[in-house]
């Protein structure tokens, strides 16, 4: 078979790159990854500002408002024929013919008990941690006097229930899982179903490791449902599944779409698009490290981001030469890693210095983003926009991915410069109470009022005479 990627010298760098023979003697693994990564060159000119310094930054592209088009008769099918419907788009998109749409509790049970013992331990360790960091954000009620006899307290209260879906295509991902319920729990939700698609290797079931997660969390009511087809399920309800006021968790375009669809009907966490790593790197980085760690998140997805923002122009070099044995050695080349690495979303890009370089890690905003340079906690200190920021050569990413207590549903496609990452506080609602005596609302009742008639609201204004026998005190 010839190589889909031909091996090219890279007249940038002056690096010429050579076969490499993988483990099966076959040298077509590096010759498919030849001239792995494009360049962006920013050195020498002043920076734009805003958009457009992020219009010159690699992005893939994912259009959530095409997609919506297409997931919009699918889930008024599933709003008005229910499970039927979800067991119709179970055959058609999964290839798989269900009887239910719910998981039976003795396939939880079973999953955990076949669990293999490494994986639960893993898991044990990562449910731990993630409850360390998640059971600490959960904020208490606080009272303000205002004035004396006039108070506001904001008291935080969860959602009565949320759907959380674990995504089931490429990969099977038991750590969205515990990325999803951990939170919630901390939050206090009382109802908490998972969503995650049916697969017909496993008898139209989700993978037994997303049911081992949930078994292992306490979550019994899980449904082999997928895509935009599970959000509808948690919008609209059906007969299995009663409907939830929240949607959360990682999933591809068309899950992205159905959350917008229902945007003002329930609440989502975000509209997630690919996954995206940004590593922030001067000539102190090992470029083993900043090699494996771009490759780490191309490992997801054709449409994955991988970008080196860097002063150093040897470094480039060195991470650009490492790609082509580090890419040849792993799995999942052509399908993922390879697309990825070549596609519009991912780049290095050359700057003048760290400074430079932070202004163009806040145009980018990733989801994670690494900072691999000297004095790595002071440079991340000056960072706005990312959605985690993993700190020196040993806080890669995947670390936050599984077990660093962190959360990894995090905002993408430059959403980090307004949005945050899942949290406790994602499955709270602030309330405020306001409470005031006569003699707190008589000494700013003339305000009220005349602010009211400022705006051409007398009858604001009344509601506040009418307490005073129309005859409104002075304010003090």
């Amino acid at each position: 078979m010839q190589p889909i990627f031909p091996v090219v010298a890279r007249v940038a760098s002056g690096v010429s790159y050579q076969p490499l023979k993988r483990a099966d003697g076959d040298p077509s693994g590096s010759a498919r990854i030849g001239c792995v990564i494009s360049r962006i060159d920013l050195r020498g000119d002043a920076l734009p500002e805003g958009p457009a310094l992020r219009d010159l930054l690699p992005r893939a592209d994912f259009d959530v408002s095409a997609a919506l088009e297409k997931v919009r008769p699918i889930c008024e099918a599933v709003h008005h024929r229910g499970d039927a419907a979800l067991i119709d788009f179970a055959e058609k998109f999964d290839g798989v013919k269900l009887d239910q749409v719910r998981v039976p509790a003795a396939a939880l049970t079973r999953a955990l008990e076949e669990l293999d013992p490494a994986v639960r331990a893993a898991l044990e360790e990562s449910v731990r941690r993630a409850r360390l960091v998640h059971r600490a954000q959960r904020r208490s009620a606080h009272t303000t006097q205002v004035v004396p006899g006039g108070s506001v307290t904001e008291k935080w209260v969860p959602v009565e229930r949320v759907g959380l879906y674990a995504p089931g295509g490429r990969s099977v991902y038991p750590s969205s899982v515990v990325m999803n319920v951990v939170p919630a729990q901390e939050a206090g939700v009382e109802s908490i179903a998972l969503a995650s698609p049916a697969q017909a290797e496993f008898n139209g079931l989700p993978h037994p490791t997303i049911l081992a997660a949930c078994a292992l969390l306490g979550v019994d009511e899980v449904y082999a449902a997928g895509g935009a087809t599970a959000v509808a399920m948690f919008a609209y309800g059906t007969e299995s599944c009663p409907p939830a006021n929240m949607v959360t968790g990682p999933g591809n375009i068309w899950v992205a779409a159905a959350k917008r669809y229902f945007t003002g009907k329930i609440g989502i966490d975000a509209e997630a698009g690919p996954t995206e790593i940004a590593v922030l790197a001067d000539a102190t980085a090992d470029p083993v490290h900043v090699a494996s760690d771009l490759i780490s998140q191309a490992e997801h997805d054709p449409l994955a981001a991988a970008v080196l923002v860097t002063d150093s122009a040897e470094l480039a070099d060195a991470v650009e030469k490492e790609l082509q044995p580090q890419v040849a050695a792993t799995k999942h080349i052509d399908d993922r890693i390879v697309p990825a690495l070549k596609g519009k979303q991912s780049a290095i890009v050359l700057v003048d210095g760290i400074d430079q370089g932070l202004r163009v890690v806040d145009a980018y905003g990733a989801e994670h983003l690494e900072i691999q340079t000297a004095d790595a906690a002071a440079v991340a200190d000056r960072v706005r926009n990312a959605g985690a920021i993993f700190i020196g050569p040993w806080s890669p990413v995947s670390l936050g991915d599984y077990a660093a207590g962190s959360n990894h549903v995090l905002p993408t496609g430059g959403c980090a410069c307004h949005s945050s990452g899942l949290s406790v506080q994602s499955f709270l609602r602030g309330i405020h109470i306001v409470d005031y005596t006569q003699d707190a609302l008589a000494e700013v009742a003339q305000h009220v009022v005349t602010l009211a008639e400022a705006e051409d609201l007398p009858a604001h204004g009344a509601a506040i005479k009418a307490r005073f026998g129309w005859k409104v005190p002075e304010s003090k």
